[in-house]
């Protein structure tokens, strides 16, 4: 099974940054057309859709953004080595919570590729905390 590993999260206080980084360890990204996804999930809420990046052809994405992050957040793909990523300006209190990476990418290990499952490939999570 594919294990996600997300890192960058930390403690900041409003009006920060943060980058925050989705890999699989040990894998070799072969095909994702399918996408991959930031989600998040701040302490008794329900996990929430954050941004979602998608292959629309050999070196071109389509990205979207849920409106409460939009024009703050940037969700990219890096093609050196195949990280996902969530660039997070303005951060705002209402952002800490539990962010979390899912792919609905195709990963290869020793010759042999494998497809995610239908709720895809997730991360432990790595925690985000806006406060002063």
């Amino acid at each position: 099974q594919v294990q996600l590993t997300e890192s960058g999260g930390g403690s900041v206080q409003p009006g920060g940054s943060l980058r925050l980084s989705c890999t699989a360890p040990g894998y070799t990204l072969r095909s994702c057309g399918s996408g991959m996804s930031w989600y998040r999930r701040a302490a008794g809420k329900m996990r929430e859709w954050v941004a979602s990046i998608k292959s629309v052809g050999s070196h071109d994405y389509t990205e979207s953004y849920a409106e409460s992050v939009k024009t703050r957040f940037t969700i990219s793909m890096e093609k050196g080595n195949e990280t996902l990523y969530l660039q997070m300006n303005s951060l705002k209190p209402e952002d800490t919570a539990m962010y979390y990476c899912r792919s609905e990418c195709t990963y290869c290990r020793g010759g042999l590729c494998v497809s995610p499952p239908d709720f895809g490939y997730w991360g432990q999570g790595t925690q985000v905390t806006v406060s002063s």
